[in-house]
């Protein structure tokens, strides 16, 4: 094969994947209808409700409360479940920090368990050997848009009376065993960061099949207000997470196309589990068969380095992106982060816990390491490109291996 692009070489790809965010005039309308209708706040306004309406529909949800970003839809989800100091809740170590944080926001503690070494998401029998007394919810982080085990982590908290909550920030649109994800579980939260499946920049949402959850996540995401009583009444705490009608009408047209983008990710994602699978220390996120539908925020993969000459992951990712394939950062482990690793977590907990010994942190987490060390991502905007592209990706990961030594020299 040619000489290596970070070695001199020309790179396999010349072309650009397509660029993030797309928009079109579905989103130049709808800003615009937006701007002279001079009702640019949510509570007059209709794009933000009808967004809510949209999406939770699109996601078998009855209700959807729209919120500034992600870590605000966790805080508010975890707030409707009524976790607060002295609680617990169950968190994967292999995770963005908001889904630990926002646990800490409620002065609760994030109990950190490992993941599956082949889908990456929170294993079940590490969530179950995790409840004590104080456990309130288990959340599912749905990874790189896989969905968690649903159905055993579902029968895991109705067997211990406590919440499951889906952090589906990677996952709009996917599926389990043909049902949206995100109100499976008691509640659920999504985000429309920038580099989300959709986006306005930033944003959220809450979505829940449970009137009564909606109820508290609606009245705190508005400073505390309840539907139908005078605006400055108050009932419960809450804060101000609404969501702009600005971004409100973006994410309307953004929503518009994503079964139409799903379908080139997920036919894209296809061929490179296929053809990857071939390459010999190369082994795509695995595919549960539970899972319908995939949203691959991310395409994960796990480079084993012993079948290329030894060649640590951050060189290999160096000469992939050389070649002109794009990648993104793994997460690191939760656990090894300088808020746990410097205790400053403890501030967060009530005071008769902040003196406790919590065990988990000693524990050694192997797939979660693995996952953050040995896993390369592609992120989403690569798997819109064209097939032609993928076989170059192909081409440039069998490049490397036939090069693996002289990038180690």
């Amino acid at each position: 094969m040619d000489k290596l692009a970070l070695l001199g070489g020309d790179p396999l790809i010349k072309t650009a994947f397509p660029a993030w965010p797309q928009y079109d005039e579905g989103e130049q309308q709808a800003l615009q209808k937006v701007l002279d209708s001079r009702i640019w706040w949510r509570t007059p306004g209709t794009q933000t409700l009808q967004f809510e309406q949209e999406f939770a529909r699109y996601h078998d949800a009855r209700h959807g409360i729209a919120v500034t970003n992600g870590t605000a839809a966790l805080e508010v989800a975890l707030g409707a479940l009524g976790v607060g100091p002295g609680d617990e809740v169950i968190v994967p170590d292999f995770t963005f920090v908001a889904t630990a944080s926002a646990v800490l926001s409620t002065g609760a503690l994030p109990v950190l368990v490992d993941v599956t070494p082949d889908t990456y998401c929170i294993d079940p029998e590490q969530v179950e050997a995790a409840v004590t007394e104080r456990t309130r919810v288990i959340a599912a982080v749905h990874m790189g848009g896989h969905p968690a085990d649903l159905d055993r982590l579902a029968a895991i908290a109705r067997q211990h009376g406590i919440y499951l909550l889906e952090d589906s920030a990677h996952a709009h649109g996917s599926e389990w065993r043909g049902r949206k994800v995100g109100a499976i579980g008691d509640i659920g939260t999504f985000s429309f960061q920038a580099s989300k499946l959709m986006t306005a920049g930033e944003g959220g949402i809450v979505v829940t099949n449970d009137d009564q959850l909606e109820k508290l996540a609606r009245s705190i995401h508005d400073c505390g207000r309840m539907p139908g009583e005078w605006f400055y009444a108050h009932f419960i705490y809450g804060s101000n997470y609404r969501l702009s009608e600005w971004q409100g009408a973006v994410l309307r047209a953004q929503l518009a196309r994503l079964d139409s983008q799903g379908a080139i990710r997920t036919r894209n994602a296809a061929y490179l589990d296929s053809e990857l699978s071939r390459i010999e220390g190369i082994t795509p996120q695995r595919l549960d068969q539970r899972c319908t539908r995939k949203g691959y925020y991310a395409y994960i993969f796990h480079y084993d380095r012993a079948c290329f000459a030894d060649l640590p992951t951050a060189r290999f990712i160096q000469a992939l992106n050389a070649e002109g394939v794009p990648t993104q950062a793994s997460y690191p482990p939760i656990h090894q982060l300088d808020l746990f690793q410097s205790q400053a977590y403890r501030a967060r907990l009530s005071p008769e816990r902040r003196g406790d010994q919590h065990g988990f942190l000693q524990e050694e987490f192997l797939n979660t390491l693995r996952g953050a060390r040995e896993t390369v991502w592609l992120p989403q905007p690569v798997l819109l490109g064209s097939e032609a592209a993928m076989a170059e990706i192909v081409r440039a990961i069998r490049k490397i291996q036939v090069h693996a030594n002289a990038l180690r020299a």
